[in-house]
């Protein structure tokens, strides 16, 4: 057997075992004793709410990545992209063109997949929950919306990477990365203004007095920003969230509406500070840094897969091509790129404990950043203990009563 392919079914069958195992972990880890900590906050019957949606979730999740891998294995077996490849040549004689509609194709394939699980967790799970505030008529508005987004947005980058690639040799690799931070860039500036807006409602927020105080801490902490804006956010869900967004003078804080319900001034406040602190610290910069390193180093290694026969091998692919190394490097890469997800995400909790450390320091409101966790944890129905394991794996946020244990450390110091 071809040993790239043997390398793929097994990372793939891996890391769906891993993840059951993980799951299994953060279930049985699950206890309906509320911590003490959230006295108070949960009645027993909302904390079994919370208990029983995580129990849900974990079981959809179950059945929806077997379901997933099932198909995935299937389709690298039986040859299936290169009956999308033999489809598109038979139409087609561009390899700019028929690389873009391969890429198109796959991304369709994939989202259509999906669509039964995202409408069934949406409309069922989230529903039974009420958590879910989306229509059908917007669900549908947001399926079809985001695909139109990911093929005109991968269309245009997929094919630059490609004309790089076909037009020159041994610096394609280079030029492609650096269009790729190119693109990147201009995606952080239109995102706000033109992106976004396609799918969410934003507005000026009308609470003068917040709004007052919002500036009077920006000003404080010599903060420049676009604007403070609301986020239609109940539209499709009753979670709340709040995030900054742009960069430059193109910097806005967006909350969900959600949130201006159900927070006090002063919780907003300490958690506006701890988004901040994000930007103070220089997390931001320092995630580009290491994504931009990152891309560069993968368009090396790709470099070396370009019109590999092996590879096209594993895939049953009659024909070389440079879409399709690009394509399948990709699926060879996850191994490493679920690695690096690990350290990321490793490296993302500790800034997590510095911007909320960062929110102690120039607000004063500890006790407020505290509650407001609490509350964000309640609506959103958050695990309040989750496994060990499945924090390491997966979380980029520490879990909760940890976080609070840091808050409190920190204000007896």
């Amino acid at each position: 057997m071809n040993y790239f392919l043997i390398i793929i079914i097994t990372f793939l069958v891996v890391e769906f075992l891993i993840n059951l195992i993980t799951r299994y972990f953060n279930i049985s880890n699950i206890s309906y004793k509320l911590p003490s900590q959230f006295s108070g906050i949960y009645d027993k019957n909302e904390y079994r709410k919370t208990i029983d949606y995580i129990v849900d979730k974990t079981k959809f999740a179950n059945v929806s990545e077997s379901i997933f891998l099932f198909f995935e294995i299937i389709f690298i077996l039986i040859g299936g992209f290169n009956y999308i490849d033999i489809f598109l040549r038979g139409y087609f004689n561009s390899s700019l063109l028929v690389g873009v509609l391969f890429l198109w194709a796959l991304i369709l394939i994939s989202s259509f997949l999906s669509l039964p699980f995202s409408y069934f967790n949406t409309f069922h799970i989230e529903e039974k929950y009420s958590l879910n505030n989306s229509s059908k008529k917007t669900f549908l508005k947001d399926f079809l919306k985001s695909n139109i987004l990911s093929i005109i947005l991968g269309g245009i980058i997929f094919l630059i990477v490609i004309y790089l690639f076909n037009r020159y040799e041994n610096s394609a690799w280079l030029l492609a990365w650096i269009a790729v931070i190119i693109f990147s860039i201009i995606l952080q500036y239109i995102g706000p203004k033109i992106i976004m807006p396609i799918f969410n409602k934003f507005e000026e927020i009308n609470d003068q007095e917040l709004k007052d105080k919002i500036l009077k801490y920006c000003e404080k902490e010599n903060f420049n920003i676009e604007g403070i804006y609301k986020m239609d956010g109940s539209r499709r869900t009753k979670k709340m969230n709040a995030f900054f967004t742009g960069f430059g003078k193109n910097k806005r804080i967006v909350f969900y509406d959600t949130m201006l319900e159900k927070l006090t001034h002063d919780e907003i406040i300490a958690i506006l500070a701890h988004e901040m602190g994000h930007f103070r610290l220089k997390h931001i910069v320092k995630s580009i840094v290491i994504s931009i390193i990152t891309t560069g180093i993968m368009f090396y290694i790709l470099s070396f897969f370009i019109m590999n026969k092996q590879l096209f091998s594993a895939f049953k692919m009659e024909n070389l091509s440079i879409y399709g190394s690009i394509i399948f490097f990709g699926i060879l890469y996850s191994p490493i790129n679920y690695i690096l997800s690990i350290i990321s995400n490793y490296f993302s909790r500790k800034k997590e404990y510095e911007a909320d450390n960062f929110s102690l320091k120039t607000t004063s409101k500890g006790s407020h950043l505290i509650s407001a966790l609490k509350k964000l944890s309640k609506n959103n129905l958050s695990n309040l203990k989750p496994h060990f394991l499945n924090v390491f794996l997966n979380y980029s946020h520490p879990p909760i009563l940890k976080r609070i244990k840091n808050i409190k450390e920190s204000l007896n110091r």
